[in-house]
């Protein structure tokens, strides 16, 4: 067989291989890895809510999309004890990845940011009033969760008060709870299918808009007075 020949003999045996190896990584699909996760920790028993508020806490610094745990919790664990669990685990993630942004990013920020009084003043006047800033952003869900715990990392905020504003997550909680436990069924959980409740989903979304409007004016407000403190 020619040079020719064996080349595209060989083509012919590895394409599929490849074709195989790129299918692979493009089926890659977070929601399903968690859909799986909930399933076994259904199958836990009592040691599932160990396992699940440790997922949660993995899933939160690993950028994977909560709203699936959330919804699945109110599944397994029913709406009182699924919210509960659900923000023990979304804060420690939350704490862990503040952490991680602090530690280990914030240096590097601090030096590249170090000459520009502007954002050296925006920083001193979020962190002196980090509490009803946390607070309020937690409220809003136009503020990403998961992006939200590491850019907080590399602000002044004290460790103190952005664990304490993390109650503001429970209104939003307890709604992706209780939704979550009308399906009755994880394989509904994120589909068409699933039950909602409008009046709740409202209610939330309205509370969410006034807490946008109020974090916005806020943080306006204090960095304003801060730069003219500093200029």
């Amino acid at each position: 067989m020619s040079t020719t020949g064996y080349a595209y003999a060989f083509s012919l045996n590895t394409d599929p291989a490849l074709a195989q190896e790129s299918a692979n990584l493009n089926s890659f699909n977070p929601q399903a890895i968690l859909r799986d996760a909930l399933q076994w920790i259904n199958s836990l028993g009592a040691m599932g809510t160990i396992a699940f508020i440790a997922l949660y806490i993995i899933a939160t610094v690993a950028f994977f999309p909560g709203s699936i745990l959330t919804l699945g919790a109110g599944v397994i664990f029913g709406a009182v004890w699924g919210s509960l669990y659900v923000f023990i685990g979304a804060t420690l993630g939350a704490t862990v990845a503040f952490l991680v942004g602090r530690y280990l990013a914030r240096g590097w920020v601090a030096r590249k940011i170090a000459d520009n009084k502007k954002f050296v003043a925006i920083d001193q006047a979020v962190g002196k009033e980090g509490l009803k800033i946390v607070l309020l952003t937690r409220l809003s869900p136009i503020f990403p969760f998961n992006l939200l715990n590491y850019a907080f990392g590399i602000t002044g905020v004290s460790l103190k008060d952005y664990f304490i504003g993390s109650l503001g997550m429970i209104p939003g909680t307890i709604m992706y709870v209780y939704i979550g436990s009308l399906a009755g069924n994880l394989a509904m959980i994120g589909s068409e299918a699933q039950p909602t409740n409008p009046s709740l989903q409202w209610a939330i979304r309205i509370l969410g808009l006034i807490a946008t409007l109020a974090v916005t004016v806020y943080v306006t407000r204090i960095a304003r007075k801060a730069l003219e403190k500093e200029l």
